[in-house]
């Protein structure tokens, strides 16, 4: 499927939604992977945001796009965070099934069509069900696999999201479903625990991992467990807060 014959149709189905900040190495190697990964399977389009970056990262992904008609640059004048680029991708993405992936080239665009597929495609993708990727065998530092390991153990103690890998990047849902949720700074940690809040249900699905072989990684221990930990205790509270009544209008 060309990109002429994509850009006729109207909408994508699926919006792929990449935050990025200092990313310049890993823009062109992620980018072509994902139209290795996509084109001719599925009609869809990428959302990269630029969360302030102060390298070339805008200026490669503009070159890009000058020859990758579904390429969609959204650019925050300063850098804003995780969470906020991937809520900016989201609400400016068009199709109605966004799948997240980390702008580092850790995850693997192969894996959104596993992903897709282990539930029967995409025709057959429930709004009400949140796909996560499971890393197995994760390719980090000792620092963030010890770090994440704490957090993730004192996460499920305490939300109960029964989720197996919270912080992969990897993950797929309806947009509405994730526009429905309170948006705050850190909120894509704790996204499977938020979406079991609004009803929904929680699949995850073993995904590759890679090591990271170009950039530097822009987490550390510091707001990876002890920022999390923070986030952890006002999560708690927001969740006994959440109210999902249901309701229905009477025929008269």
């Amino acid at each position: 499927m060309s990109d002429q014959e994509i850009s006729s149709i109207g909408n994508p189905d699926l919006s792929v939604v990449v935050p990025v900040h200092n990313e310049s190495e890993n823009i062109a190697p992620l980018i072509s992977e994902i139209r290795d990964a996509l084109d001719g399977k599925l009609n869809y389009e990428v959302v990269y945001v630029d969360d302030g970056s102060t390298d070339d990262t805008l200026e490669i992904l503009r070159s890009i796009a000058g020859q990758f008609s579904r390429l969609r640059i959204i650019r925050h004048q300063e850098c804003f965070g995780q969470s906020a680029a991937i809520w900016t991708g989201i609400k400016e993405a068009r199709g109605r099934w966004i799948a997240t992936l980390d702008g580092d080239g850790q995850n693997d665009p192969k894996d959104i069509l596993k992903i897709i597929e282990s539930t029967g495609g995409l025709e057959r993708l429930d709004p009400n069900v949140v796909l996560c990727g499971f890393r197995k065998k994760r390719r980090d530092t000792w620092v963030k696999r010890a770090s994440s390991r704490i957090a993730n153990g004192i996460r499920k103690a305490l939300l109960k999201d029964n989720t197996l890998d919270t912080g992969c990047g990897l993950k797929v849902f309806a947009r509405e479903a994730y526009m429905s949720l309170p948006f705050f700074d850190h909120m894509h940690r704790f996204l499977p625990a938020l979406f079991l809040s609004k009803g929904a249900r929680v699949e995850s699905v073993e995904v590759n991992h890679r090591p990271r072989h170009k950039g530097v990684t822009h987490y550390g221990i510091r707001n990876r467990l002890w920022v999390g930990i923070i986030d952890l205790l006002g999560v708690m509270w927001l969740r006994r807060r959440m109210k999902n009544p249901e309701a229905r209008e009477e025929k008269i």
